[in-house]
């Protein structure tokens, strides 16, 4: 399934870099980025996008409200996300499936604990 579209959230530019790389080489070179959970949430009402991958840590609004804000909204609550967080905290975990994330990665990550991940949601959601 290679004509996904991401979305790559992220308050670190150096971030959003590595991720959209490695989503590259795995064959999906049709992503965006927005700097926190504000800026993502305006790209997503105003663009198309099939996939969220997003921080948990950042200013203004971060990964866990703008997972609220998405599943929240009619147009955009079918979009499957992916956390991406720094600290493997088991309340984080329990929040992020809570709320509805499609899964959960912790940094650093490899290109295949992303393809995992990406496989994974691809399959539930019927895309693979």
């Amino acid at each position: 399934m290679a004509d996904v579209r991401f979305l790559i959230v992220d308050d670190f530019s150096t971030m959003r870099r590595i991720v959209r790389n490695l989503l590259k080489e795995l064959g999906h070179a049709d992503a965006d980025e927005a700097e926190d959970g504000a800026a993502a949430l305006h790209k997503l009402r105003n663009g198309k996008f099939d996939m969220v991958i997003t921080d948990i840590n950042m200013p203004n609004m971060n990964g866990f409200e703008l997972l609220t804000q998405i599943k929240s909204d009619e147009k955009l609550k079918h979009l499957p996300v992916l956390m991406v967080t720094a600290e493997a905290r088991k309340e984080d975990i329990i929040a992020a499936a809570q709320g509805g994330a499609a899964g959960y990665i912790v940094k650093p990550f490899t290109k295949a604990t992303l393809e995992e991940k990406l496989t994974n949601i691809f399959r539930k959601m019927g895309w693979a």
